[in-house]
């Protein structure tokens, strides 16, 4: 039996190194996409970076993905790389339509113009749905992206579609509901509050300064997600899936479990900051995974109170970055 061989773009991020760990472990060659930068950021992929290989390229650039997957020839390719912070987007609009809309386009170009017959996995996001027409979202429901990052994963999403149904290419798209680890960005706002947290603690902060408080999100456990992706390309047929636990917290409810785990008032340190406000806010996100659970057999195994825990943990031990 041949072993498969996968390829993951972003495989640096927080979903790409958990993603790499679960391929490793079910006995994938596993190759990735990194980009050669003056800062070669690989921490999250460390322990691991040894049994797998590392190839230099970046969806802005259409030869480095013909060259590269036409070296590597894989079975199934996941796209994870983007540029992924929302507020961010709102700064860099044009580089984010490049690298988080047409990158999808120059990476599903290439398997098809190669004549590849891997599966792709198209990394898409719950922005997408942004002001939403109905709670909970399921996969049908229509959307209305309220930022530059939003509407580039919807570009994302829709050609992803179109190259499963002109070219009948085995495409799904995972619309994946916010998802965190201890391996988090830093400026995503639950890993800015349990590293927030952890300097409180430890006497290197008296405050931490957030945006909206009352924003609602669906987290979930990224170790979690990255198996509903790989879920998805063993299917005999491609589709789309929400992947999400189904409850909804706000900002605020994080920072309540969060300081409250460790014995603290989060009013007494946490500083409401206009700055941090987006020019359009998503108030509410809440996934319908009922067709994750059904068709792909996948469950969240990590609730909210357990995620919180987790990555306070790990940032009072410093095992975060």
């Amino acid at each position: 039996m041949s072993v498969k061989k996968a390829f993951i773009t972003g495989i640096t991020g927080q979903d790409g190194s958990y993603l790499a760990e679960l391929l490793l472990d079910k006995g994938y060659d596993v190759h990735g996409l990194v980009r050669r930068s003056s800062s070669f950021n690989t921490w999250r992929i460390d322990h691991v970076r040894d049994r797998m290989h590392l190839h230099y390229g970046d969806l802005v650039d259409q030869n480095s993905l013909m060259r590269t997957l036409e070296a590597v020839g894989p079975d199934e390719v996941y796209n994870l790389a983007a540029q992924s912070h929302v507020k961010v987007s709102f700064e860099m609009p044009e580089y984010t339509g490049s690298v988080t809309a047409l990158g999808v386009l120059r990476l599903l170009d290439a398997v098809r113009e190669l004549g590849l017959p891997a599966r792709f996995y198209q990394a898409g996001s719950s922005e997408m749905f942004g002001l939403v027409a109905e709670t909970p979202q399921t996969e049908k429901t229509p959307f209305h992206p309220r930022s530059p990052y939003g509407a580039a994963k919807v570009f994302g999403h829709w050609i992803s579609v179109n190259y499963r149904e002109g070219y009948g290419m085995h495409v799904s798209n995972g619309i994946l509901f916010n998802h965190e680890s201890p391996r988090r960005g830093e400026n995503f706002v639950t890993r800015k509050i349990t590293m927030g947290i952890a300097a409180i603690k430890q006497g290197r902060a008296q405050e931490l300064r957030l945006g909206n408080l009352d924003a609602k999100r669906d987290w979930g456990f990224a170790g979690d997600y990255v198996e509903a992706m790989w879920r998805m390309l063993q299917q005999e047929k491609p589709d789309d899936y929400v992947v999400a636990t189904g409850r909804t917290h706000s900002v605020r409810e994080f920072c309540e479990e969060a300081f409250g785990y460790v014995g603290l008032d989060w009013q007494k340190y946490v500083v409401v900051d206009p700055k941090y406000f987006r020019p359009s806010e998503v108030d509410l996100l809440l996934g319908d995974p009922r067709k994750a659970k059904s068709t792909l057999g996948w469950e969240p195994r990590v609730d909210f109170k357990g995620l919180v825990r987790l990555m306070v943990d790990a940032d009072l031990k410093g095992q975060g970055r």
